[in-house]
């Protein structure tokens, strides 16, 4: 990863895929996740729920980082859906974005999975 690249505002450094599968909805962000992209997340994320699709699975193996942005968005992502019976897994995550959520003990609060066919199992 270039890290000259991280905080600048480029927003072509996160691509988001959003597909349904079973009772899921699976959000895909790949690349990197910080103030200048989060909208690009939050936004299907919301949307998803709003079309009532509360359960969400966000297959982060192609997340390279993550910043507190990025973690507030998946924060408020897991409010919303819990309110309409729903939840945020996370699945897949690399060692660099898996260590924002344990050092901010947010792992505490979501469901956290080793693999994308994991978190779809449950």
């Amino acid at each position: 990863m270039d890290r000259g690249t991280v905080g600048s505002a480029n927003r072509g450094r996160l691509q988001v895929g959003v597909r349904t599968e079973g009772r899921s909805e699976v959000v895909t962000p790949v690349g990197e996740l910080d103030h200048h992209t989060a909208d690009l997340l939050r936004e299907p994320l919301e949307h998803a729920v709003e079309q009532g699709r509360a359960r969400l699975v966000v297959d982060c193996s192609g997340l390279e980082f993550c910043d507190s942005t990025g973690l507030n968005v998946l924060l408020g992502a897991r409010l919303k859906a819990e309110a309409a019976g729903g939840g945020v897994h996370l699945a897949g995550m690399l060692p660099v974005v898996a260590r924002v959520f344990e050092i901010t003990g947010a792992e505490a609060v979501f469901t956290v999975h080793d693999s994308l066919e994991a978190a779809l199992e449950t």
